[in-house]
């Protein structure tokens, strides 16, 4: 394992990279949600980190490096992401991206598609969630104000589900975890949280831009009411080569609630492994099928 760091147009971030020596696939970069860094995959490790090698990192504005100003939008974090794929010798890369690592990990493929092999998102979205919008300001209002506890709660709210929650997999155990999460907060950290939301709610997270064929997977937790699973299967109809499922018994926080499946599913897809009848998830949907059955057409699908 090694930890550089690196610095893009004059703001200072960091990676992790955990080499595999015998890898299976080409490394696999994760690109996760804005309250994760480059330590949250750690646990994801035990099962990922046999098949290749793993790269994490906090971008510009996150985690550990440097705050970055909102005016600095996601085509700048797709560029910091190339930027750090360059300087680590990573010429191409399976590329997994979950809730705001989806927004940047689209973009980053959409702008450098040479780096990419495969395409894994989860808890995926074309658009802002009226959830999430309606919430931004009454969020960044009360932490802007200190009143943290009712941030977090707010927070929890927001990204965990209510309907369907007495069936999610650790849900009162994962809510607990992210309350406590949100409460241990750096001014620092809380600082870059309330930029975060200004960013996106200024830049917007999509532009209708090509984007490659490659063979793609778009999954969510089947209960998920932050990016729903018909929000997914919108990002995955956008996609030349992309199949959709949920994941049993989760919601938004699919990754943490049910980790070694999720870990399991992204390594079988990245290694060419089957993913249809998998006991944890619901059947595998071909959104390029129900496309070309739809248009009478192949090989000339819209983006």
């Amino acid at each position: 394992m090694e930890e550089r760091i690196l610095a893009f147009e004059g703001f200072a971030y960091g990676c992790r990279v955990v080499h595999q020596s015998a890898p299976q696939t080409a490394p696999l970069l994760l690109l996760g949600g804005s309250s994760q860094n480059k330590y949250s995959w750690q646990r994801h490790e035990k099962w990922l980190a046999p098949l290749c090698t793993l790269i994490t990192v906090d971008l510009p504005g996150y985690g550990a490096s440097d705050f970055l100003p909102s005016r600095y939008g996601i085509d700048f974090l797709a560029a910091a992401v190339k930027h750090m794929l360059v300087e680590i010798e990573m010429p191409r890369v399976n590329l997994f991206g979950g809730c705001f690592g989806q927004v940047v990990g689209l973009r980053f493929a959409q702008l450098y598609p040479e780096f990419v092999s495969r395409i894994v998102f989860g808890g995926a979205a074309r658009r802002l969630p009226e959830s999430y919008t309606d919430a931004v300001p009454r969020l960044s209002r009360a932490l802007e104000r200190g009143e943290l506890a009712d941030a977090a709660s707010g927070l929890v709210q927001l990204f965990m589900s209510n309907p369907g929650a007495s069936q999610v997999r650790k849900h009162t155990a994962v809510a607990r975890l992210l309350h406590r999460q949100f409460m241990n907060q750096t001014p620092d950290e809380i600082k870059k949280a309330v930029e975060h939301n200004t960013r996106l709610l200024t830049h917007g997270c999509y532009r209708p831009l090509p984007i490659p064929d490659v063979p793609s997977l778009v999954f969510t937790g089947e209960y998920d009411t932050l990016c729903t699973p018909q929000m997914g299967r919108e990002v995955a109809a956008t996609m030349p080569a992309a199949r959709f499922t949920t994941i049993k018994e989760a919601d938004h926080l699919v990754t943490v609630e049910r980790m070694q499946e999720a870990s399991d599913l992204i390594g079988r897809f990245c290694t060419d492994r089957p993913i249809d009848d998998l006991p944890y998830c619901n059947p595998v949907e071909s959104l390029r099928a129900d496309r070309d059955s739809a248009t009478g057409c192949r090989g000339a699908l819209p983006v």
